[in-house]
């Protein structure tokens, strides 16, 4: 912005007296603005941040569920393989740190517990994460051979089930 001035100033080059820059109270103008959009802006990236960890631990409960109806499938049970050995959940690329490790951990939950003809999959953020930290509606979220789906150990909460489980 140009604007002529009655205090002195530098002066461009051309010698016109035309001051060249910004003033003091433009700069303080565009710092405030810039503060009142991050203020705005940076709670909700957080919040899609949190929701985006979570809608992608749930896609890896699913392709978890499908593991072990694939295990079913060859074994006729969910517990142990032909052979007698305990059904242990694989390292799946999804559960990798560069995808959702690094936020949350997988296992079989404790009710319904993992026998012949049930399991329960379920994703707990990991302690002490940013995860944990900042998802406390939803938290924990598993999903069993029925294909029920669960968060906090509940499954009667329909609006909760909406939130923590998108489609």
């Amino acid at each position: 912005m140009v604007a002529k001035s009655h205090v002195p100033c530098i002066r461009s080059g051309n010698g016109s007296g035309v001051a060249a820059g910004f003033s003091l109270i433009e700069l303080m103008i565009v710092v405030a603005v810039i503060a009142v959009i991050a203020a705005i802006a940076y709670p909700s990236y957080i919040n899609y941040i949190t929701k985006t960890n979570r809608n992608a631990a749930t896609a890896c409960l699913m392709q978890y569920a499908n593991y072990m109806e694939r295990f079913n499938t060859t074994n006729l049970r969910y517990d142990q393989d032909s052979s007698g050995n305990a059904n242990a959940l694989p390292a799946l690329d999804c559960a990798s740190a560069s995808q959702t490790g690094s936020s949350y951990t997988y296992a079989f939950g404790a009710a319904p517990a993992l026998t012949r003809t049930t399991f329960l999959v379920q994703a707990t953020p990991l302690a002490g994460s940013a995860q944990a930290q900042r998802d406390t509606t939803c938290a924990v979220v598993g999903i069993d051979q029925t294909g029920q789906r669960y968060y906090q150990g509940t499954l009667t909460d329909a609006a909760g089930l909406g939130t923590c489980w998108k489609n």
